[in-house]
């Protein structure tokens, strides 16, 4: 099994922000510029993921996506706010190759097994935002890991396969963008009750999280901060004009990783090849 490493770029209005536990969002830089690194880079797709879309009730990546379809050649994903076929449709059209549903597929299952027939299961992915409770279930969430479900998050992965899912985006959003490692307690039990790829996402912060997701039975990998802090080195501020939204005083007044130990995207698939894990390289 080759698996599969794919950055995740978090978008509000312009930008590519980054969170902690999917909230405190602070501006990056631009998408645009990070996705054509990472294409660079050897990453296997693309997951982009408006990160307000449930906030105002519709997903505003179209631009973006149009853009980075037209000279970046990997499979894009995209999430956020897709709320109907006819919104699947629009993104596909404007160069995705995958949506990822979340809020809308809670809301309406059945909106799987439609879209799921209408544009191929393997378009299809479903986005699972889970919170571990105190009695140990794991709890999925809607509107970017804002909201209550009450649904038991393994449950509802293997009902969503069932309804024509190709996919499971699986985030934990206890770990996610703390760099402590991914859940591998819910990696586990997702991929026990589900014979569709898990990818999963939330947590990494060094090059032996991926490694041990591999091991757990992840069939790929989404990566934020681990990759993200290692390429705003290279980013130079004064050409780059972030005053249209979010928060820069992260960037301005300089970087603290916490936990996270970051890497390149082909180093770190180096290191997973080191170690017996199948990566596909770059020509």
């Amino acid at each position: 099994m080759t698996i599969r490493v794919i950055p995740r770029l978090d978008i509000k209005g312009p930008n590519l922000v980054k969170g902690i536990h999917l909230e405190g969002l602070r501006v990056l830089g631009k998408p645009e510029w990070f996705a054509r690194r990472y294409y660079e880079q050897g990453a296997d797709e693309l997951l982009y993921m408006d990160v307000v879309a449930s906030l105002y009730g519709r997903n505003s990546l179209l631009e973006i996506v149009t853009r980075t379809a037209k000279d970046i050649f990997i499979p894009l994903t995209v999430g956020g706010g897709l709320r109907s076929t006819d919104d699947i449709k629009a993104i596909l059209r404007a160069g995705a190759d995958k949506v990822a549903l979340n809020t809308a597929a809670i809301r309406e299952p059945e909106l799987v097994r439609s879209a799921s027939r209408q544009f191929g299961s393997s378009t299809i992915v479903v986005s699972i935002e889970a919170i571990r409770q105190p009695n140990g279930v794991y709890e999925a969430y809607t509107d970017n890991g804002r909201e209550r479900t009450g649904i038991d998050a393994v449950e509802w992965a293997s009902e969503a396969a069932k309804l024509g899912a190709g996919e499971i985006l699986l985030t934990s959003v206890d770990r996610e963008g703390t760099g402590s490692g991914f859940e591998l307690e819910l990696l586990h039990q997702v991929a026990a009750v589900t014979d569709v790829p898990v990818i999963v996402c939330g947590g990494a912060g060094r090059v032996e999280h991926a490694l041990a997701a591999a091991a757990a039975g992840a069939d790929a990998l989404a990566l934020a901060s681990i990759l993200h802090y290692q390429l705003l080195d290279e980013l130079k501020l004064a050409q780059l004009a972030f005053h249209e939204e979010g928060n820069v005083e992260y960037l301005r007044g300089g970087r603290s990783f916490g936990k996270v130990q970051p890497t390149a995207l082909s180093k770190l698939k180096a290191y997973l090849v080191d170690n017996g894990v199948c990566c596909r390289f770059p020509v």
